[in-house]
């Protein structure tokens, strides 16, 4: 039988109430702690805890602080992807960033689908909707990103969007739910 964790990793449902669930965000929440606490001299470096617990990090890429992630393992950053303040992703499916991605402050990316009956919902059953954002995309601030939804390259999501569907490259999303402008 699979564990909660594989379950996760494969797109099916699963339990987030589990205990070595519970162990991996409790790494995350010292790594994103750790990360906030950098002496301010430390300015354009990540927290070593930080970079060692992503996916993957690419040259020059810079994350912010404050900024939080349920997993981290699961996020991967191409070489210089920026991500400032505020920043909050909830990482049970993959999510990736491209390289030369710009994402404003308070963007948050949220992956979990959560059960709509209140029985299973109450159990901790989700399901992860992975994210990927293309390369030179810009999200502005305070966007929110669906799971299951893939930006493409060179895309602009304005500030506040809250983006449900697809955004085809080089197009301009606003609005709640984002909706092209152009």
């Amino acid at each position: 039988m699979p564990s909660e964790r594989e379950k996760m990793v494969a797109g099916d449902w699963y339990s987030c109430l589990d205990d070595e669930l519970e162990e991996m965000r409790a790494r995350a929440r010292a790594a994103c702690h750790a990360h906030a606490t950098m002496p301010p001299g430390a300015r354009g470096a990540m927290a070593r805890e930080l970079h060692a617990l992503l996916g993957s990090v690419g040259d020059g890429a810079m994350i912010e602080a404050p900024f939080h992630c349920a997993y981290g393992t699961n996020i991967h950053l191409g070489a210089g992807a920026y991500i400032n303040a505020l920043g909050c992703i909830l990482d049970t499916g993959t999510v990736t960033i491209g390289r030369r991605t710009l994402i404003g402050p308070g963007v948050h990316i949220y992956c979990a689908e959560h059960a709509v009956e209140p029985d299973r919902r109450a159990a901790g059953l989700e399901i992860a909707r992975p994210v990927s954002i293309g390369a030179n995309a810009w999200i502005g601030g305070r966007a929110v990103i669906l799971g299951g939804v893939t930006i493409g390259e060179n895309a602009i999501v304005g500030a506040g969007a809250v983006v449900t569907r697809d955004v085809p490259a080089g197009a301009t999303v606003v609005g709640n739910p984002a909706r092209p402008v152009r």
